[in-house]
Formats: C-alpha cells, structure tokens, sequence
C-alpha cells in the first residue's frame, strides 16, 4: 500500500480550506519573477497589492494619502523585540490605525481598518503553499500561509503522518526555526497551525509545545460533537471548526490576549513586566459564546445569564476575561457596566491582575473597589466599567439594616467567581448583637448576600463561573444564575490535555484524637465557610482544639521529616515543586522551623534566596516566630514568581490559607496536605497540582490528616451533578501497575542475560548496553519495546517514592539507556523529549527513607491500598446507584484500554473475555468482597493469562486470526466434546482461508456482502457438524470476527 506524502497532506488542507471560501495560489507563482508575480523580493512577507486593495474597499471614505499612512504603519513595525511588534500589530488590527487628515479646513481623526469586522464577505481570504522567505541569508518555506487582506495571520507547519520522525513534535520545532530565522513574517502572525495528518494543535506565538492545543466540535456541543467525530482526523476538524472564516475572525478579534504580569524586586525595587500572547482553547471559545447569548437574552429578561463549570485548571479566569471583552464591545448592551465577583481578598487580588494585565482586549482598565463605599462609587456610573469587589462588601453599613439601591440599569453584568452557597442565599437569620465585652446585647437580622446584591442592582444580570459543581441541594446559586450555560469536567480536561490526572497517597500520621476532637476537626471547616460573627467565633475556638492536637511538637517534628524524605525522593525523578498546606498560621511557620532544622541549608532571611518560604497573612498582633514570616503583597508577587520559575531555587511553601484557590503554578507537583478540608474548598486546594508541565504525567496529593473520606463525599456529589472524571486517582495502584509493566518489559528482554550489567564497571556497563540494544532492536521486538519502556517510565515517575518504585529503579533506568540508544540510533532524536533523554541517564538507586511513626493508615488496618473512591467515563451512571464507591477505576481503564483495543483488532472472544473479567472484578470491589490488592493480582492474573493465549495459538499451530475463529467456535462447549480440537481447528482454518479469498471494501457498504458470507459460514459449520443448539449464535460471532479479519485484510492490500 502506498503510503500518504506531505505534499498529499498539504493539497487535502488546500481542499479543505477552499471550500471554506478561500482562494488559492502557488507560492511559486506569486514569488518574484513567477507567471503571477505578487511580491518584489522574496523578504516581502506582506502581499502589498492585496492589502491596499482591502484598505481601500474597507475604508472608501478615508482619503488615499490617509490610507497610504495607515500602509507605512505598518511596514514601520520593527523593533528587536519580535512579541512587542506583534503586539503593535495586533492593536492596529482589531482596533484599526488612527490617522489624520485635513477636510474642510479640519483636521480629523479616524481609524482605518485592516478587516471588515461588520461584514465577512467583505475580506480578502488566500491560502499560499510552499511561501519562500529569504532574511538574512535565511531561507525557509512554510507550507501553508493564510492571508487575509493580504497580511500573513496564519501559519501552518504540515508534516507525514507515516514517517514516525515526523510529528507533531518536530512541526513545532521547526516553527521555532522559523521564528529565530525568518522573524518579520511573524510580526503579523495571529495563529499557528501544526499537523502531521492525522492529529494537528493550534497555538499562539509564544506558546510552548504542549500548549498548542487540539479544536473540536465546529457546532459547539462538547459532548455529542466529540463522540460523533471521532472517526474524523483532527487536521480536518481543525481546519473546518477553527480555519473557517467566521470563528478566525472572531477568534483573532475577541479570544487572544498579550497578558502582563508584573514583579517588583524586593532588593532593587525594578519593576519586570512579562508577556505571554495567548488564544482561546475550544471549549473557551464555544463556552464565551453560548454565554454571550444567555446574557443578551437574560438581560432583558429575568437577569439568569447562566453558570460556566469549567473544571480548575482549565483556563477559567482567562475565559472570564475573554466574555468581559466580549461583553463590552456588544452593541445590544449598550456600554455595559461588568462586575467581577469574588469572596476572598486574595482571588480578588488574583483575577484582578489577570484582568488588569489583558486590558488591550478589555479596552480599558479595571477598577478594585477597597472599601465598601467605593463599591458604591464606582458603580454609580451610567454606562461602561470593569469594577472588582468582594462579596462581603455588599454587607450594609453599621446602621443600615438593608443594603441601599445603588443602580437599576439592566446593563449590569456581574460575573461571579465560584459561586457556591457558602456566599449567596436570600435567608434571613437572627445573630446576636455583641457589646465589647462580648455580651449579648439584643439581636438583628441578617440575609444572605444574594439579597443584599440584589438589592443594590436589581436589573442586574448574573452569571456564575465555578470550577467545581453546583450541589443538588443548593438551591440559591439557580435561583441567582440560572442553569448551566457549558460543562467542561475533570475528563474532558484530562483527554483534552487541559489538566493531569491527580493521584493521591494516604501517609496519615498517628494521632490520638478522642470522639469529641474528631468531631471538631470535622466540623471546622463548615463552620469557617460562613460569614456569621457567632458561627466564626465558635469555629476559632474549635481550632484552637485541634491545633492542640495537630500542631504538637511531636507531629510537626514527624511530618517535618517525613516531608523532606518524600520530597527529595520524589525530586530524584520529578522535577517540580511543592506545596504544603497547613491548618493555621502558627503550625506553619513552626513546621517551617522543624524543617529548616533538619535542612539548614533550605533556610534563608532573604526574599530573593532560599527554597523553603512560608507564605500567610500578617496581623498587627503577631508575635514570636510568626514575625519573621511576615510580607506584603508585592513581596507575595515576588514570591509567586520565584515559584513558578521551575529554574528558580524556591522549591517549597507552606501556605495556610493563601494560594489554595486561582494560583497557576504549573511546575507544581505535591500537595502536603494537614489541613481538614472538603467540598469545593478540598476540590480547590488539590486544583493547585493539575497544571499541565513540561512532561509532568500528573500531581500527586499526600494526606496527612485523612481526607479520603472528604474525597468520597466530594466525589459523589461531583458525579450526581453530571460530572465526569475522577477527581484523585490511588498511587498504589500505580505502584501495582508499575510492578506489571515491568514483568512486561522484562519479559521482553528475557532472550538476553544482562543480570551481571549492575555490578559491570563502566567498560563492560558500555558492551552489555550494546548487546541489549541490538537484542531489542530486531523486528519481532523492538517497537513492542520501546512503547512499553515509554509506558514504564510514565507510571514510574507517578509511583516515586512509594519503595517497591525506588526498589526497581536501577532496572528501570537500564531498559530506558536501551530505549535512549535506539533512538539514537534511528537517527535524530525530534521524537525523544529532554525529559525523556534526562531521564534516561537518570539512575535512581536510593531507598527511600520513611519514618516509623508516619504509616498508611489503610497498612493498620490491614490493607495495602487506601480504599478511596473514584469514578471514570463509564461507570459515572453506575456509581449513582452503588453504595459504596472506592474504586480507582480510571486509572486501571487507562493502563488497560490498550491492550483491549489491540486484541479487539485480532480476536474478539480474547478482547471480550478480558473486557468482562476485568468488569467483574471491578464489580466485586464495589461491593468490598475484594480489595485493590486482590483487583491487581487479578489483573496480573489476566495478563498472564493473555500471554498463555499467544503460547496457546503456537501449540495449536494457529496464528492469531486463526486462533481467534478457533477460539470464537469453541464458545460453545458442546461442540468442543463432539467435534474434538482437531476439527475445531480444521473448521478455523478453513474460515479464515474462504474469508480472506473473498475479503472486500464492500463489506461494510453492502448488507448484500454480509448476507452472502452469512450463508456461506452456516453451510461450513453445518458440513462440518458443528451442533445446530449454538449455530445461530456462533454464526453471529464468526461474522463479528470476519469483520475484524477481513478490515486487517483490505487495509494491508
């Protein structure tokens, strides 16, 4: 079969987009001296005829001169800086180029415009192939260049989908390559394009590899658009869901950012400013959309725009940012005024710098309210504004016992950030009225701040954002918002690439908390959920409890050192950072000293050193060793950002309250947590980790307080709310399946003796590498191997440091030198990631070191594996109904799906055997008759059991397709004692022998094809005597597994 070209790719990309509505040229035709010649010299990136044709159509008021000077505007664009110019650009492109003129003796001032935004038809669309550029003795071609107006806004970088070299990987590197070399046609750059055929991403001009993203579902429906493209190749659902001319327009214009976050040096005072130009992923896109719609419809009606639950990580803040642009410039809201809404101080502070540093989309910049009255300043205006505030400042003022009426327009959008109903409800309640000596004094009434927002704007229109699900019970925030507008889950976060999976290990560290303490440290965290002064003042004292308890010096001396242990083995084979998370102020910083008592080293009094830092508010009472910890917000920044430099030396903070919820770190790896913690704030906290990173494969939580609990509760109402996805995944199941992909990988191997390799000197180590390489390099093995030690060293880095991991350590980085020398040897290494080449000379050979007094809890109770429930795809419906829900089923389905994918392509009796044994395990641990240890020895069980199957079909004499016949006639056990094994055999072969003579592309386009095999199957089983009680059935299932064979057949003619 011939294989597909690149060039066949780049004319089936052509194809499509031409359809779509754009022209085409040759690269060659229109380069200097070609038979269409549109350029003057191959260093002219911008086809000058088009755009002043398209200036002239868009602009037909605006004098010639005018225009000219808008033209040279443009071509005036040249700083150093490659991102500031295309910054420059993408202002004089979505907001047009002032200009000035003299008429009648005035002088005027008005935009030109480089697209029609109004009218679609009135734009210019050209997609050029092989566009050769020429700067600085450069010279490179991209494939594709799309042009509107005659400016190069798209770049598309093809490779072969069937040269293994070529991926996706090197398409982007060779972006990069164009970037450094051919610079000035990235300056109009809006979009790049990455393909090899079958998968293609999409990415902005500073976006790294795994922030090129995929598109789908060109009709917006998130749920059936993916399940009905799936037999669709991404480059197709790409180029017709985001290349057509509607959604690039919109995309250019209202979903790309040049975001700004600033720093200021706590030594030197300087301020740095970082930019990072961004666009919209698919679900952003299609979600802002559908808001905007709810939101004019709302706004004239009964003021419930919606809730948007996209899952933590996702991009949440930013898909706020890109509606409030969107919302500003919509002509049926007339200026609207937008509110953003938060709870806390700190997410206050957090989306206002997110906003604040995105203002050339928002077109001016926001404003944050620090007081009540400026609240109230600020939103008595008659039209426009973006105004940050907290919920609590809608709270009357003392004397007031309901909060006054600040505007009536309907043109206010509030937009609310986690709205839960910890912070809205319409109930009043009576609280008591304190004197200063803490007296009851009398009582008043309180609401809820629903209603005291309400009653400051009530045409208001509300829209909910929420990275965690609206409770059933929680009736307030759909009396507020509304239903929801677009559901983005944990599954579809982690299929897309949006987030890593999280997993979560249970180091619980003994404690003697009586019945009463328990229930203190359940209860502490409601109770800190609610605004009420009493509530507040008994949660206090509950704390104080348990901080007895958890804060003992003894504990924190254990964790301290259990911590560092953990951590440093964990940096051995994931390099990242960490945060630790504990239940008050002063347990942090004295956990800090515990630690910084074991690693002195770690310590520093300077802000700009040191790799430990504690990270919490500062009160004016403070004292002891809590002053030494003591920040302010810019010196937090700064902080901040030495966190998210994975270069930088601070690899560790300890947090009590601050960061838990709209901080992005993406290097962050592990969570400690030593907090109790539940519901949404527990789904907030463990968001922390699941930023996607370089290679990270996932975030790992450790539990020292016990919340697996927490997690069930947190994971059922997840589920019930439509959810889907686990929220944590079991570590030791990791370890389990670690410990199988090993015996895999060394069962490969197993034709080549390579014991005496650990103890060789350096010499020999070399020899023995060579023989290994070249015993996995032989056909029969090699690509088996290679995608199993790439397996191997996924489940790794996610097991480290649990001891059966460090123990296979040296072996693992044995079978990844090999891995690492073949690639080598295949020639260039595009495919192998740094990551991947780090860890392959990376050689982990320490055991971890664990305190005795720090113990799995589910080890005490005599189990090996925490029973901590989780849910996947397919089992959302199921767990609804189940009572007991602890099963790390997504993990298991993960690590499995492979192989059932790969033997439902050969024998589908094997594939169904494996699928339904593996269902009814999973199905007996639902109902606690098994534990997770018992499900992977099962499970090893099976693959054993599958390995036996092969050796099977050898002793039979049968190869696979054969076998698979073989093994779907003798289902039935009746015909296997009349018929005998030699017969069965024969009739096997016999099938597959008739099948493959008349194997045609018809068979799944012609009922007329299947009838006539159907028939021919009956007459061979009934020549052959096979029983008449099962033919019916065995003539379904040896169809079934026709179909397979004779797909296998057509595709390999």
């Amino acid at each position: 079969m011939k294989s597909i070209t690149e060039d066949e790719i780049e004319q089936y990309q052509l194809q499509l987009l031409q359809t779509l509505g754009y022209a085409y040229s040759n690269g060659y035709d229109i380069q200097p001296e070609g038979k269409q010649q549109e350029r003057e010299s191959f260093g002219d990136v911008i086809l000058i005829d088009r755009l002043t044709r398209s200036i002239s159509r868009i602009n037909p008021t605006i004098p010639p001169d005018a225009r000219q000077q808008a033209i040279r505007e443009i071509f005036n664009i040249a700083s150093p800086d490659l991102l500031n110019n295309n910054e420059i650009f993408h202002r004089y492109l979505t907001e047009g180029i002032t200009v000035e003129y003299q008429k009648d003796g005035d002088t005027r001032g008005e935009q030109v415009w480089l697209i029609d935004w109004k009218n679609l038809e009135n734009n210019e669309f050209l997609a050029v192939n092989q566009f050769t550029v020429i700067e600085d003795n450069h010279n490179r071609r991209p494939d594709l260049v799309l042009f509107i107006n005659g400016l190069p806004l798209v770049i598309v970088e093809l490779k072969n989908a069937a040269d293994e070299k070529a991926n996706l990987n090197a398409a982007y590197n060779q972006l990069q390559t164009y970037k450094r070399e051919i610079p000035s046609l990235f300056t109009y750059n809006a979009l790049l394009v990455i393909s090899d055929g079958l998968l293609a991403r999409a990415g902005s001009l500073t976006a790294g590899f795994n922030r090129f993203s995929t598109w789908k579902t060109p009709t917006g429906n998130i749920t059936s658009g993916t399940a009905k493209l799936n037999d669709t190749n991404e480059l197709e659902i790409l180029t017709n869901g985001l290349l057509n001319r509607h959604t690039l327009l919109d995309l250019i214009r209202h979903f790309t950012v040049f975001e700004k976050s600033k720093s200021e040096a706590p030594d030197t005072g300087i301020i740095s400013i970082t930019t990072v130009k961004k666009v919209a992923a698919y679900h952003q896109y299609y979600a802002v959309n559908k808001a905007v719609e709810s939101i004019v419809t709302a706004a004239s009606s009964d003021g419930k725009g919606g809730v948007l639950w996209h899952t933590q990580g996702s991009g949440k803040s930013l898909s706020m940012v890109f509606l409030a642009g969107k919302l500003v410039v919509n002509p049926q809201l007339k200026n609207p005024t937008i509110v953003m809404l938060t709870d806390r101080n700190d997410l206050d502070d957090q989306l206002f710098d997110t906003f604040a540093g995105c203002q050339q989309l928002l077109r001016q910049a926001p404003q944050q309210a620090d007081h009540r009255d400026r609240v109230r300043e600020l939103l008595t205006v008659n039209s426009g504004g973006i105004v940050f505030t907290t919920v609590q400042k809608f709270a009357p003022a003392d004397g007031e016992t309901l909060y006054p009426q600040i505007s009536d327009r309907a043109n206010i959008i509030v937009l609310a950030d986690e709205a839960h109903r910890s912070q809205y409800g319409f109930k009043a309640t009576q609280v008591n009225v304190l004197d200063e000596s803490g007296n009851v004094i009398g009582k008043r009434t309180k609401y809820g701040f629903a209603k005291y927002i309400r009653d400051a704007l009530p045409q208001a229109c509300f829209v909910g954002f929420t990275g965690t699900p609206v409770e059933r019970a929680d009736i307030n925030t759909p009396a507020i918002f509304g239903d929801y507008i677009d559901i983005y889950d944990i599954a579809q976060a982690v299929r897309d690439g949006a987030t890593v999976p999280i997993y979560y290990e249970s180091r619980l560290v003994q404690v003697d908390l009586d019945e009463t303490g328990r229930q203190l440290l359940d209860e502490l965290d409601e109770d800190l959920s609610f605004e009420d002064l009493t509530t507040t003042q008994t949660a206090k004292a509950n704390q104080t409890s348990v901080e007895a308890i958890i804060g003992s010096t003894k504990r924190i001396n254990q964790i301290a050192a259990d911590i560092i242990t953990h951590f440093e083995t964990r940096q051995q084979v994931n390099k990242g950072k960490a945060m630790i998370v504990t239940i008050s102020r002063q347990v942090a910083v004295n956990l800090y000293d515990a630690i910084v008592k074991i690693r002195p080293d770690w310590h520093s009094d300077d802000l700009t050193t040191g790799k430990i830092k504690v990270i919490i508010t500062a009160t004016a009472s403070d004292e002891g060793n809590l002053v030494a910890h003591h920040s302010n917000k810019s010196q937090r920044q700064y902080l901040a950002k030495r966190l998210k430099d994975p270069e930088n030396s601070l690899e560790l903070v300890i947090v009590c309250d601050m960061w838990l919820t709209g901080f992005d770190a993406p290097c962050l790896h592990t969570m400690y947590i030593d907090k109790p913690l539940k519901s949404h704030n527990l789904m907030q906290a463990i968001a922390r980790i699941n930023r996607v990173f370089c290679e990270k494969q996932g975030g790992l939580i450790v539990d020292y307080l016990g919340l697996a609990h927490e997690l069930k509760q947190a994971l059922a109402f997840y589920s019930q709310s439509g959810g889907q996805g686990a929220l944590t995944l079991d570590r030791d199941v990791a370890v389990g399946l670690l410990l199988a992909k090993l015996e895999v990988v060394e069962q490969i191997m197993s034709g080549f003796s390579y014991g005496h390799y650990f103890q060789a000197p350096t010499g020999e180590k070399l020899n023995i590498l060579v023989g290994a390489a070249n015993y996995a390099a032989a056909p029969a093995i090699k690509e088996r191997f290679l995608a199993e030690v790439t397996a191997l060293s996924k489940v790794h880095s996610l097991a480290v440091p649990h001891p059966d991991a460090i123990a296979a350590s040296e072996l693992i980085s044995f079978f990844q030198a090999i891995q690492a020398s073949l690639r080598k040897l295949e020639g260039g290494n595009e495919g192998l990631s740094n990551r991947e080449i780090e860890t392959a000379i990376r050689q982990v050979v320490d055991q971890a070191l664990v305190s005795a007094t720090v113990t799995n809890i589910f080890d005490e109770a005599g189990f090996k594996t925490p029973d901590l429930s989780i849910v996947s795809d397919e089992f959302v419906a199921e767990l609804l109904g189940m009572e007991h829900k602890n099963l790390a089923v997504e993990l298991l389905q993960k690590l499995l799906k492979d192989e059932v994918k790969h033997r439902s392509r050969t024998n589908i009796v094997q594939s169904r055997k494996l699928a339904e044994m593996l269902d009814d395990a999973l199905r007996r641990y639902r109902n606690q008759v098994i534990s997770v240890i018992d499900v992977l020895e099962e499970l090893l069980e099976l693959a054993k059991d599958t390995n036996a199957a092969n050796a099977r079909g050898e002793e039979l004499k049968l190869e696979p397709y054969e076998l698979a016949f073989y093994d779907a006639l003798s289902q039935n056990h009746s015909a296997q004692e009349i018929m005998g094994v030699d017969k069965l055999r024969e009739l096997a072969i016999v099938l597959v022998e008739r099948i493959r003579k008349n194997a045609s592309i018809d068979w799944n386009l012609k009922e007329s094809v299947r009838a006539r095999m159907k028939v021919a199957v009956k007459r061979l089983l009934r020549q052959y005597g096979y029983p008449p009680d099962m033919e019916a059935l065995a003539t379904e299932l040896v169809l079934e597994q026709a179909k397979v064979l004779t797909e296998y057949e057509v595709s390999n003619y």
